[in-house]
């Protein structure tokens, strides 16, 4: 079993939801993790509940990821040890629906923003020869659905990325594993960013966060190429 003491942690969109919920458990466990945002006041209310670092900035700015990465990089002494890909958006169009705004708005911040900074991550990690990226998906990723074209074909392509990543950094002794939770009670599709509260046969954060953490702490001479979870009877 890995320990995550002292291990150096970024988790990208991690203000609110998933990301802030895992930052917490991963402190607790004495990870030395840091969040990333677009939002100054969400970081400061995250920082206070997780114990974090965190820092400033939108990853859909692909023109500045590269500086962005090495202040994190910075942030955390020239090391990192784990990636956690899980900044996203969504937005339900029907066909008639479609346009490129709302293509590009999704795909930059799930597709090529994650895409890039994983990017100026990596080389941090085949330094090491070691280290373990989780890009979150979502159930959206295995199949789609009514006025799913531009969220599910995304998270497609974030399947497909976490797939070819898998044959290029096993070699590097990188594990790259992909976690595709079904619907969760978050602030998710919320245009307020406001957390929605638990329903009690419903997916939480919680259950999101124990199973990405499990993932990092495997031994490292194994790992999960991809998790799907889903609430056990969400239909009452």
């Amino acid at each position: 079993m890995m320990n995550v003491k002292g291990k150096n942690i970024i988790i990208t969109g991690g203000s609110l939801g998933i990301g802030r919920e895992t930052a917490r458990n991963l402190v607790k466990k004495g990870a030395n993790v840091l969040v990333t945002g677009r939002s100054y006041e969400r970081l400061i209310k995250a920082k206070s509940y997780t114990g974090s670092k965190v820092i400033e900035f939108d990853i859909s700015d692909h023109k500045n990821i590269s500086d962005n990465a090495k202040n994190c990089i910075d942030i955390l002494d020239g090391r990192v040890d784990v990636l956690i890909n899980n900044a996203g958006i969504g937005v339900r169009k029907s066909i008639d629906e479609l346009n490129i705004e709302d293509f590009l708005k999704v795909f930059n911040v799930n597709v090529f923003g994650l895409a890039l900074f994983t990017k100026e991550i990596i080389p941090y990690m085949i330094k090491e020869s070691s280290g373990t990226i989780i890009n979150i998906g979502s159930t959206a990723s295995l199949k789609g659905y009514k006025s799913g074209s531009i969220y599910s074909s995304s998270k497609f392509a974030v399947r497909c990325l976490t797939q070819c990543w898998q044959d290029e950094l096993r070699p590097h002794n990188i594990r790259v594993c992909q976690v595709n939770p079904s619907e969760v009670t978050t602030a998710f599709g919320n245009a307020e960013r406001v957390e929605r509260e638990d329903v009690g046969n419903k997916l939480t954060s919680k259950e999101i966060s124990h199973s990405i953490i499990s993932i990092i702490e495997m031994h490292d001479r194994g790992f999960v190429n991809e998790l799907n979870i889903w609430a056990t009877n969400p239909f009452n």
